[in-house]
């Protein structure tokens, strides 16, 4: 399947349709399609490293970085160059082959703009790729980021246009599509997504993956996130959603946009290994590695490499830090899991084709 002829046409009554499926005839034909152009074994890692923290302006109920909320978190300046470059060292050396780096900001100001160019440049020549998150962006900012060599830019929709009013007021949806086109016309790869669980409906959820997939070309990333809830955030005692329903946003996202990498994002850490490993299963095959996100929690390592161990699948490429046993071990085991999957995949048939 090629861009071409990827759908960008999608009905919001086809979207709805996907979600009301039985849960094993949606899976199972997320996962063949996922088969069709991804290994299902390998799980692409980023690192994600906040570089300026806290006293946003904006009044996103769901984020802790607002200076609209007390959430008891500490401002923080922009960090210095070579502590952005250590983080990005030991991201590298802990198997991430793509560093992401995030500031809290509704746009970046253009006194900024000689710094961060020159951090990419830096971040890249230690062999990573690079992701920013910076809020807005104008035209020439997206071209200054491009022409430094930033490989992605990450910035998400959150939810449906129809309940995005309900959660920011101070930046329209169309801002958001504004900057997502500047980045895409500057030639660097879109990250976007949204999150779940914020009180939206199926009919809002069927709405965000409809606003990614009917993109000119679909996000090459693409995080799905939990909530997090945060105390002092008006979202704090929001109810849980159904964990269900947030394998059923990962398989219909995988089936609208088949090429993209669908990231299990935010919310992992109260995520149980079951309903992630269902996540991959549906089509997920990218998360964020490290004990932090921006501000939140996030599995350890370790963590996340013993949950690989037993699933049998391993970090694109095959890079993965642990200590070194632990590296061995992982290292045999996914030699034994690939050799039961090749030897599986001679068997293995899409039933739907029947």
């Amino acid at each position: 399947m090629s861009q071409q002829q990827l759908r960008h046409d999608w009905q919001r009554e086809e979207i709805e349709a996907l979600f009301a499926l039985p849960m094993n005839d949606l899976l199972f034909q997320a996962h063949s399609l996922h088969r069709q152009h991804f290994n299902p074994n390998e799980i692409q890692v980023s690192r994600l490293l906040s570089i300026k923290t806290g006293a946003c302006p904006e009044d996103c109920k769901y984020c802790p970085q607002s200076a609209r909320y007390d959430t008891g978190l500490a401002q923080e300046r922009l960090l210095e160059l070579e502590k952005v470059l250590t983080e990005a060292r030991s991201a590298k050396a802990a198997g991430a082959t793509r560093f992401c780096m995030g500031a809290a900001w509704r746009n970046p100001k253009q006194r900024d703009m000689p710094y961060l160019t020159q951090i990419v440049k830096e971040v890249k020549a230690l062999g990573l790729e690079t992701c920013m998150t910076l809020g807005m962006l104008n035209q020439q900012q997206a071209q200054e980021l491009a022409e430094a060599g930033l490989d992605y830019y990450n910035h998400n929709l959150d939810t449906s246009p129809e309940f995005y009013g309900d959660i920011i007021s101070t930046r329209t949806y169309q801002d958001r599509l504004d900057t997502l086109e500047y980045v895409r016309a500057a030639g660097m790869k879109v990250c976007s997504g949204g999150i779940v669980g914020m009180g939206e409906t199926v009919t809002d959820r069927a709405g965000l993956l409809q606003q990614l997939a009917n993109m000119p070309k679909h996000p090459d990333s693409v995080p799905i996130n939990m909530l997090v809830k945060v105390a002092g955030t008006p979202l704090a005692e929001q109810p849980e959603l159904d964990p269900l329903e947030f394998v059923r946003t990962i398989a219909v996202a995988r089936l609208l946009m088949p090429l993209s990498r669908v990231r299990l994002s935010a919310g992992r850490e109260k995520m149980t290994d079951e309903l992630q490993a269902m996540c991959f299963f549906a089509g997920a095959n990218s998360i964020f590695y490290g004990c932090k996100l921006l501000t939140t929690t996030n599995p350890e390592e370790n963590d996340d490499m013993s949950l690989f161990r037993r699933l049998g699948v391993k970090p694109e490429q095959g890079q993965v830090a642990l200590l070194e046993d632990e590296g061995a071990e992982l290292s045999a085991a996914a030699k034994h899991a690939q050799a039961l999957a090749d030897k599986a995949s001679a068997h293995f048939y899409d039933a739907g084709a029947l």
